[in-house]
């Protein structure tokens, strides 16, 4: 195994140059993908719709071809899931990575290339690892076993072809190159588990059986499958059960409520953290620099970047600028252009540049109010919706309301609600039930979360005296017409200060 690390690691390293070689010309590299961009996609439906093929410069591109989200190209993409090809893009498309809803759909489906698949997510994986072994020479990462939180997947059969659909984690798992599975753990049959309760307890029984030294995935799931090995071993963290462990790569929502509960399992100075940025549309930065708070943007991922500047918590999208127009310190709206015929799509995502030369990036958000905590990505229509549905039921009137995450440390979390009625209900936890099945029906991502109170335990709802919302909103100098509710947000600065202020009352009634 010694060997094989490092043969392994040498040959990571050598992707170094090609790092540097986009870190020092971002922009001949955009511009030139963008090219590339257009011209295999010149032929399909798309590509002919706006005559990619008499598109010259960046500029006759923003002019001609519109921004979109995933409700404008949804009908693109269900005929795509119905077999129809060379729509958006122009090679064949039959994978499809389920994501979390939208207004209007449970669950969309972004379509995911082979060209994605290679020159995206999978470039990813390698770079991550390449620039893991440059920053620490010394690694056996390669020497042991690789956990991948993996989500799940099924076969569906159209026209008598096989499409895959499921979450990317899964879909990247059923396409692994085959050296990749060699140090991977656990198998196949295991990791494509769609019945998330026996799969951790499998997962922990199958890899407390390897010298395991790195894992990847989702903060919340990954300290499930920890704490349930512990749980088995009866040992008192990680490092006794894995010796040589070293690496844990996160990404998907934010990591410091979790950094302490990690470091208590992970005692050791020998074990790092490396942030990533990716998603079912791509991926797109990758933590370069031991101990930062930022992200390179990766620019040679077949994707290209526009962004919108946000200004007072909205943006306009006549302001959209390419990537040699951004700026440090502003908020962006992140708008891609991808290798699986995403044109122009909004992500959803905001960022601050950290830095231009080279591109550097951190997280700040979405786009839009939400709670995302542990990846339920909980959106305001989803509570406004689900509201609705336990007003109509329970014979109950919502004037006002705000949610936010709560982090219980070693226990499973929750969303806590201030609610402000209008018409209180006669049972309050009858209430609670019918919110909470209304949102796990209206969002595949919280149903998961809440199942069999896995991670997010039921909804914690104060019910708050009439007027507290105004009253908050005065203290705070904020009344007028265009002055609003936070509905969702995924800190808890609001929840905290109308707790605090109602505190010397004790006038709310939790359920």
């Amino acid at each position: 195994m010694a060997l094989i690390n490092s043969v392994i690691s040498w040959l990571m390293k050598q992707r170094i140059h090609q790092i540097e070689l986009f870190m020092k010309y971002p922009h001949e590299v955009q511009v030139e993908l963008l090219k590339r961009l257009l011209s295999s996609a010149r032929n399909t439906e798309w590509g002919k719709l706006f005559d990619f093929r008499s598109i010259q410069t960046y500029e006759e591109f923003r002019n001609r071809v519109p921004l979109n989200d995933y409700d404008s190209l949804k009908p693109c993409i269900d005929r795509l899931r119905q077999g129809e090809q060379n729509i958006l893009w122009a090679t064949e498309i039959k994978c499809f990575a389920k994501s979390s809803g939208t207004t209007n759909d449970k669950s969309k489906y972004i379509p995911v290339s082979q060209e994605a698949l290679e020159e995206c997510h999978f470039k990813g994986g390698k770079d991550l690892l390449s620039i893991y072994c440059n920053n620490h020479p010394d690694t056996n990462l390669f020497a042991g076993k690789a956990i991948a939180m993996g989500g799940t997947h099924q076969i569906v059969e159209v026209n008598n072809e096989s499409y895959y659909m499921g979450d990317l984690s899964a879909i990247l798992i059923q396409h692994l190159p085959v050296w990749v599975e060699y140090l991977r753990t656990p198998g196949l049959s295991i990791a494509l588990m769609d019945e998330w309760e026996s799969k951790i307890e499998k997962m922990a029984a199958a890899t407390v059986q390897h010298d395991v030294t790195n894992i990847s995935g989702v903060p919340s799931w990954t300290l499930l499958l920890l704490k349930k090995v512990l749980e088995i071993t009866g040992k008192r963290n990680l490092i006794e059960v894995w010796p040589n462990f070293e690496l844990y790569i996160h990404g998907g929502v934010n990591f410091i409520p979790y950094r302490e509960q990690f470091r208590r399992l992970l005692p050791s100075d020998k074990v790092n953290y490396l942030e990533t940025y990716n998603a079912s549309e791509g991926f797109f930065g990758i933590q370069d620099r031991v101990g930062a708070n930022d992200m390179l943007l990766m620019l040679d991922y077949g994707i290209f970047y526009e962004f919108i500047p946000l200004v007072d918590g909205g943006y306009d999208t006549s302001g959209v600028i390419p990537l040699n127009e951004v700026r440090t310190g502003v908020n962006y709206a992140v708008v891609i252009t991808t290798n699986a015929g995403l044109w122009r799509y909004m992500l959803g995502d905001t960022v601050k540049f950290t830095s231009v030369m080279p591109y550097r990036i951190r997280i700040t958000g979405r786009t839009k109010n939400f709670i995302n905590a542990y990846g339920e990505e909980l959106i305001i229509d989803n509570s406004e919706k689900a509201l609705t549905v336990a007003c109509s039921r329970c014979n109950s009137m919502v004037s006002e309301y705000t949610a936010a995450p709560v982090y219980y440390g070693e226990q499973r979390g929750a969303h806590e609600w201030l609610i402000e009625f209008e018409i209180e209900p006669e049972d309050l936890g009858f209430f609670t039930e019918t919110l909470d099945n209304a949102l796990k029906s209206l969002n595949s991502d919280y149903e998961a979360k809440r199942y069999h109170d896995l991670l997010l335990g039921a909804p914690m709802i104060h019910v708050i005296p009439k007027g507290t919302f105004y009253e908050w909103l005065k203290i705070k100098g904020k009344l007028g017409g265009q002055n609003k509710v936070p509905r969702l947000a995924n800190e808890r600065k609001y929840v905290d200060e109308i707790l605090a202020m109602l505190q010397p009352n004790q006038s709310s009634k939790p359920s």
